[in-house]
């Protein structure tokens, strides 16, 4: 199991990182796999942080009510998220329970949102890749619907495909929502913000 240096004491108390899941570049900018990184933008526009090119893609540093939040969008493509986080956590001596990953479910419904202690990857690439860099499936994580309304192999152009128009108009106030979650969870606590959040 990975294992995080506590050396700074309670220091590490008081900081996050959240890490939103997707794609780089252009193309895949409004597809549904990457949901991660338009909650990822509204959290940074919340704490008025902007994003800077680092190792392993986009970070934002930002402060709420006095937690360091470090927001962190990963340029590995999906299926090499966990190098990422990994580098992250190590950097910044992040344990992993002040650690928060938000990810697309196609098991969820469009907009649902379901924020969980621990967990399987379900077939998410993002999410395998995670849990093979860390060893462990006890991390929190943030899970955004995005349904499964496609037809019999074609999943992958599904979660690669943009969305519907009925759906786009919904998504500033669901990335909002789910932006909202996060903060919670820095704030209060993921039992707090689970018992707030879930399903809302």
């Amino acid at each position: 199991m990975f294992l995080v240096s506590l050396q700074k004491g309670i220091i590490l108390d008081m900081k996050y990182l959240i890490v939103g899941l997707g794609n780089k570049g252009n193309e895949y900018e409004n597809t549904r796999h990457n949901i991660g990184f338009k909650v990822a933008d509204k959290i940074a526009e919340i704490l008025g942080t902007p994003f800077q090119i680092t190792n392993f893609g986009l970070m934002a540093e930002g402060k709420y009510k006095g937690r360091k939040v470090l927001i962190l969008k990963p340029d590995t493509y999906m299926n090499l998220s966990g190098k990422a986080v990994k580098f992250w956590i190590q950097k910044e001596n992040i344990p992993l329970d002040k650690l928060m990953i938000i990810t697309d479910d196609l098991a969820l419904p469009f907009g649902t949102l379901r924020m969980k202690m621990k967990g399987s990857d379900a077939g998410h690439n993002g999410l395998k890749s995670i849990q093979n860099e860390l060893q462990t499936q006890v991390y929190p994580r943030l899970r955004f619907g995005i349904s499964a309304n496609f037809s019999e192999g074609r999943q992958a152009d599904y979660v690669l495909g943009n969305w519907t128009e009925e759906e786009q108009n919904k998504i500033p106030e669901r990335t909002t929502q789910f932006a909202n979650a996060c903060l919670a969870f820095v704030f209060s606590g993921i039992q707090n913000a689970m018992t707030g959040f879930n399903g809302k």
